[in-house]
């Protein structure tokens, strides 16, 4: 190209921008940007239907489970969990006080891996012989049903609806559904929710007791407990609604956030077990029976008396 051509090419290309302008000198916005919405989780969602009753299912006793067994016999679910060399667990990253992720460390912390531990060292000798999987909500009964994992220890509520599909330990901590809230939220529990946002984890019992509620909220679902207090922090939801153990967990990360209202549930915590494996429910509780001696009080100080105020062991109930 000859520089005659050259410069009537940048000529033409000036006037474009000009005409483009409006007026000469105007500032050039070379990406116009509107409004922009804040990112959600992913996998969140407003939850138009949500079936089952929750926690208030009664059409059975969710408290009763086999009696205990401790002994590991040839051939049993222990004793080949035993060969293999390790105990595989359901277990929670998340949720700060019962399993969450050590920043520092990298290890799982929290009430529930202690549970967990105990029942590994019945089997072991070692509370470390033991292999988490981290695992949501929603794939707690997968989990279970698909072999992935011998247990489920993961703020895990037994429910009528629950013992449909797998088995249960007793009963080794009960808690119960609130409302956490931004601390300048006049919101006082769940009855002043009625047509707002409330977060809960997919497929958990929060989310089914918040859509059973009157007046009705609008339950918007996520996959971990972590989820639900971003929503919160930036806005999405008007609250989160959940066991007083996790949302205890969520008012001490964060400040700004406060708990409000009665326990309107019982929630209880029982550990997951394959449905075929009645051994393994009888071992367990044989477990739980002795983690009420001592183990279970050692892990609530630590990790839940200052948040909770004194607590003891739920008593089993055995069919």
């Amino acid at each position: 190209m000859t520089p005659t051509k050259r410069l009537g090419v940048a000529l033409s290309a000036l006037a474009l921008l000009i005409a483009g302008c409006g007026s000469p000198g105007a500032p050039v916005d070379p990406a116009p940007v509107g409004s922009v919405e804040r990112p959600q989780p992913a996998n969140a969602a407003v939850e138009n239907d949500v079936e089952g009753g929750g926690a208030g299912d009664t059409s059975c006793d969710p408290t009763a489970s086999l009696p205990p067994n401790g002994a590991i016999e040839s051939g049993s679910t222990m004793d080949e969990i035993r060969d293999r060399g390790y105990l595989s667990v359901g277990v929670d990253q998340n949720t700060f006080l019962f399993g969450f992720r050590n920043p520092t460390t990298g290890a799982l912390e929290g009430f529930d891996i202690d549970i967990a531990r105990e029942v590994a060292r019945e089997i072991f000798g070692d509370p470390n012989a033991v292999q988490f999987r981290a695992i949501t909500s929603a794939q707690r009964i997968p989990a279970l049903q698909n072999g992935d994992v011998d247990i489920v220890v993961r703020t895990f509520s037994i429910t009528c609806e629950r013992l449909e599909d797998i088995s249960f330990s007793t009963v080794y901590y009960i808690a119960g559904q609130k409302v956490l809230v931004d601390k300048h939220s006049t919101v006082k529990g769940i009855q002043d929710l009625g047509g707002k946002r409330v977060c809960a984890a997919k497929e958990s019992t929060s989310l089914k007791n918040i859509a059973a509620a009157d007046p009705k909220p609008v339950p918007v679902s996520v996959d971990d407990w972590s989820d639900c207090l971003v929503m919160l922090q930036q806005g999405q939801v008007e609250a989160v609604s959940t066991d007083d153990t996790i949302l205890a967990g969520m008012a001490e990360q964060d400040p700004t956030v406060k708990i409000v209202g009665e326990r309107f549930t019982d929630e209880l915590y029982g550990i997951g077990v394959p449905k075929e494996n009645e051994d393994m429910v009888r071992f367990v509780n044989a477990v739980l029976e002795r983690v009420r001696g001592g183990a279970w009080q050692q892990s609530y100080n630590r990790w839940l008396l200052e948040r909770l105020g004194p607590a003891g062991p739920p008593a089993p109930n055995y069919q």
